[in-house]
């Protein structure tokens, strides 16, 4: 099945070559594993880890696993992958200090790949969450390099799909040495399409360690005083269309109660945020974040990248998006990092067990309309809510850290330094 694989995708290279060449111009080269010759020269004899992240989240969840990676007694240097132009902004938000190179990822094509792990001769490979490519990997296993999967998750969407081709899955993931996943759930699927038990390990999830080194080093100042003080400031994180209505409705009903409420909006996608805007208007004084001068505003819509995370830490009550429509859910222990209530919709498989434990704890409620977020953000905004909150966070990370410490011992173990 991968032979068959091998062919028809270098076959499908060949067709698509010129859509794929125009539209990935931004490190075109190194994505045809044609690298420049500065970087031949930093890796030639160096072995360095290659940590593979797509895009901002898996960078978010590579850089705790990272952290314990430099922190080890290794001298081998680390360089980072990445297939998104933002997972390469995030990477050098995150990592700048942390890794020696930054490249964008090779295209899974036979001599492509071949390129690339013969300039790199990389001691391992690592692969944050989902990104599963046949091709590296037999090339990573033909040359006895040690290939690994950190935090792997499994959606219900991406398992139905694998589950259809069960065969050929079990002999990919096969390739890795070692399949850490993040969730019990995750263990169950791999072992539902054939994946030896001895290569899945539990090991929880990076997220949690990376929000926690984030946490301690993140500055809050600029943003306290672009939300200013002594007011109810709710935010909406990461939503989609569909539920930026019932946010911006759920705050009119809010205002009425709390007049001098604030609300920060961030689409999960930037490019929606002029809509988003347009719609706030309906309810407010709506500015975004790249055009506020400073004027009083009761709406903010978050229009650039990389801010959700120190905006969720001088929010007073929190909704996190993709979960009202049926996308998975995101990640709502940002909010719970800083003792902030959580408010989401019923849809969060991606995060299932978090999920789970945060709501037993009374830190995260489910809603499903304006009039339910509503209630819940004014329940939310009381003294003795939040303190109770803020306790039971403590109680969450404290149970569900150190599995980026996890994961670097296991790698440890299989890797020759």
């Amino acid at each position: 099945m991968i032979t068959i694989y091998r062919v028809l995708i270098s076959f499908l290279y060949f067709l698509t070559y010129p859509y794929l060449a125009k539209k990935y111009k931004d490190g075109l080269n190194e994505r045809k594993g044609l690298y420049s010759s500065d970087f031949k020269s930093f890796v030639k004899g160096k072995r360095p880890l290659w940590v593979h992240a797509v895009s901002v989240g898996e960078v978010q969840s590579a850089s705790s696993f990272i952290h314990e990676f430099i922190n080890g007694d290794i001298s081998n240097p680390v360089v980072l992958s990445t297939t998104t132009h933002t997972g390469r902004e995030m990477s050098e938000k995150l990592l700048s200090m942390k890794i020696s190179r930054h490249f964008y990822y090779p295209w899974d094509i036979p001599w492509i790949v071949k390129r690339a792990v013969d300039t790199i001769e990389p001691v391992a490979y690592v692969v944050m969450e989902t990104e599963i490519w046949p091709n590296i990997l037999y090339e990573m296993k033909r040359k006895g390099i040690p290939s690994f999967l950190v935090n792997g998750r499994f959606s219900d969407k991406s398992f139905e799909k694998r589950k259809g081709k069960a065969n050929f899955w079990r002999d990919v993931l096969s390739l890795f040495t070692l399949i850490m996943v993040r969730e019990q759930e995750d263990c169950n699927k791999l072992k539902m399409l054939g994946v030896p038990r001895e290569k899945i390990v539990l090991t929880g999830d990076c997220k949690v360690d990376a929000l926690i080194n984030r946490g301690r080093e993140i500055d809050l100042t600029n943003v306290r005083k672009i939300v200013g003080t002594g007011k109810p400031l709710f935010l909406a994180g990461s939503t989609h269309t569909g539920e930026d209505e019932v946010v911006l409705e759920a705050f009119g009903i809010t205002r009425r109660n709390s007049p001098e409420a604030k609300l920060v909006l961030v689409p999960r996608h930037p490019e929606r945020s002029e809509r988003v805007a347009e719609l706030a208007r309906n309810y407010g004084r709506t500015t975004l974040l790249s055009e506020n001068s400073g004027a009083a505003w009761d709406i903010m819509v978050i229009d650039q990248i990389g801010h959700l995370f120190e905006f969720y830490g001088v929010a007073d009550a929190a909704f996190v998006g993709g979960s009202i429509v049926p996308k998975g859910g995101q990640n709502l222990m940002e909010p719970a990092l800083y003792g902030v209530p959580v408010t989401h919709g019923p849809h969060m498989e991606d995060f299932r067990e978090a999920s789970s434990r945060l709501g037993s704890l009374g830190v995260a409620r489910v809603v499903r309309t304006a009039e339910d977020l509503s209630v819940k953000w004014i329940e939310d905004i009381t003294e003795s809510r939040k303190e109770a909150v803020r306790e039971n966070c403590r109680i969450f990370f404290e149970e569900h850290s150190g599995a980026s410490s996890r994961s670097w011992q296991l790698i440890k173990d299989h890797i020759s330094l």
